[in-house]
């Protein structure tokens, strides 16, 4: 992230905010897909780390752009107010969807392991407290297995295919999100010439009205001097 920014700023000045933007969604997108078809039990430390390096760059990438779009589009004496909404989409869009794939995840796991037990031929004989253990969480089958330390490795493995499970509808869900997200960029956002009209209309505005403020602060001290 830290590299991709100082080239985020590049690709703003010469191909726009809205390419740029694009730009991080692909990589973006890549990381959810990396994690989606490459993130399996066997997975590698490599492939978990290809997943957070496109993630990585995506975010460096768009970061720029998106901020440029808020602090641009507003007068000098609101910069401050752009930057601070700038900080609490970024917050809030972090907290609502870090609370929505972790739902997700739940929900899946849950459901994949309450399929796995109803699928066990001693299924009539697992207690009610046992199976909410086990559809709890990877933590909570955990803590059953150190219950039951016969079935131990049998409720470890199903807990693992269940996690898996559950954790392909937060991937998905975030593709959705990204896809979602370009969507909007691509046929919303103001393209690179008219962007850059955008901004010099509003540059010229700031700049009437620092000269009208400075010409009212002026006003009387002329009156005195008249006088």
């Amino acid at each position: 992230m830290i590299m991709a920014a100082p080239i985020s700023a590049i690709l703003v000045e010469k191909n726009g905010s809205r390419w740029t933007l694009l730009r991080g969604y692909v990589f973006i997108f890549l990381g959810f897909l990396t994690m989606l078809l490459l993130w399996t039990e066997t997975a590698t430390f490599w492939v978990v780390a290809l997943a957070y390096v496109f993630v990585g760059i995506g975010i460096g990438l768009s970061g720029t752009p998106a901020s440029r779009s808020l602090t641009g589009s507003v007068p000098v004496t609101r910069v401050g107010m752009a930057s601070g909404t700038a900080d609490l989409q970024r917050d809030l869009g972090g907290a609502i969807f870090n609370s929505l794939f972790g739902a997700l995840l739940a929900a899946g796991y849950a459901a994949a392991m309450a399929g796995m037990i109803a699928a066990s031929p001693d299924a009539a004989a697992v207690p009610a407290s046992v199976s909410s253990g086990l559809e709890m969480s990877y933590a909570g089958a955990q803590t059953v297995a150190a219950e039951y330390p016969q079935y131990a490795t049998q409720i470890t493995a199903a807990a693992k295919t269940a996690f898996l499970d559950g954790d392909q509808y937060a991937y998905l869900a975030g593709i959705i999100a990204v896809l979602v997200g370009a969507a909007l960029v691509f046929f919303v956002f103001p393209k690179h010439d008219r962007e850059r009209m955008m901004l010099v209309n509003f540059h010229q505005e700031d700049a009437a009205e620092m000269k009208a403020k400075e010409k009212a602060a002026a006003a009387p001290a002329a009156a005195s001097a008249s006088k």
